[in-house]
């Protein structure tokens, strides 16, 4: 009598496939969770491990040209949760990024786009709902084009002024800097003070841009709320908030613009930039794209800055509650406060 045996290709595969589930699956969770169901059986303890491993090895989720790892003598905390986001987003979007796909060697995406997930979220439009603003060079900064030619540079005050979606250039314009992502080579350095540090993984030279400030957009009544919040948390001294209240002078300097921007729980890396009662290597500029109503905040090195230098900023100089968090930055005039205002 003859024995039956299953395909070769089903009992070969279906193992695997799976463990891909598995893994496609384990990647939504949240570290908690993770930890959890990795206790249930040796199997999910090491697709679990194998995703906590590329999770610490790219905060960015692909999004960026190089990744950006964690890394951490100090304790057990092998990377920082958070949703990544290349760029600012409305909140009224960010509530349906309640969960993102992190650490699975099937789901990795690249994304060279000039949004990414972020998108530019409000813009100037004529009465058809199309861009009004925006340049038909087909390359700025050549013949007849760049600062003597192009309409989408000039800017105004302070703000740097780039092309926009609606331009028919791409992004290998010269003019859209700051919107092809992180092109150098970052790192996130756990500190037994600071925690989680931004450094440099390579040499920057002074005037090079670094990363702009993404994260949620929230309206002055929603980083108020949120601001109540994370003061009790942090109160506690295990929680560090990243809600930067921005302004935009207007041109008679009697007024000014202004805009909260949340990367607490959507980010992207420069929420682990610290700050630096000396002013830091790095220094912010408003860029502004061609047609955009809301400008975005944007980092260049202000000095040389050498390769695992952290990288630092002036948080402001306002510092309205006495009693606020500890600085730590350790530099010779260190106030001992971080800088804080009402939000």
């Amino acid at each position: 009598m003859q024995q039956t045996q299953s395909p070769p290709s089903k009992r070969n595969h279906s193992p695997s496939l799976l463990l891909q589930c598995a893994e496609l699956v384990l990647s939504w969770l949240t570290p908690q969770e993770l930890a959890t169901i990795s206790l249930t059986c040796s199997t999910l303890h090491t697709i679990s491990k194998s995703i906590t491993l590329r999770r610490a090895s790219d905060a960015s989720r692909a999004f960026e040209s190089h990744p950006i790892p964690f890394h951490n003598s100090v304790d057990e905390h092998p990377y920082a949760y958070f949703i990544y986001t290349p760029s600012q987003i409305p909140s009224s979007s960010s509530q349906f990024l309640g969960r993102q796909s992190w650490g699975s060697s099937f789901s990795a995406h690249k994304s060279n786009s000039v949004t990414g997930l972020g998108v530019q979220t409000l813009r100037f439009v004529d009465d058809s709902g199309e861009c009004e603003y925006g340049c038909e060079c087909e390359a700025c900064g050549e013949e007849g084009d760049g600062a003597d030619g192009c309409p989408c540079f000039g800017g105004f005050n302070d703000v740097v002024a780039e092309c926009g979606p609606s331009c028919e250039c791409g992004l290998d314009c010269g003019n859209r800097l700051t919107q092809r992502g992180i092109e150098i080579k970052l790192k996130i350095l756990r500190d037994g003070r600071k925690g989680w540090s931004l450094c440099a993984d390579q040499f920057i030279p002074k005037g090079r841009f670094v990363c702009e400030y993404a994260g949620e957009l929230l309206t002055t009544k929603e980083a108020r709320l949120r601001q109540q919040i994370y003061d009790e948390l942090a109160s506690g001294g295990h929680f560090s908030p990243a809600l930067l209240v921005v302004r935009e002078h207007m041109p008679s300097r009697k007024a000014c613009l202004r805009y909260n921007i949340d990367a607490t729980r959507v980010g992207n890396v420069s929420r682990f930039i610290n700050h630096s009662c000396d002013g830091g290597n790095l220094s912010t500029a408003l860029v502004r794209s061609s047609g955009a109503l809301l400008p975005r905040l944007c980092f260049f090195a202000s000095k040389d800055i050498k390769e695992d230098e952290e990288l630092t900023f002036s948080y402001g100089e306002i510092r309205e509650r006495s009693k606020g968090l500890q600085c730590f930055c350790g530099s010779s005039c260190c106030l001992g406060i971080l800088p804080s205002e009402q939000t």
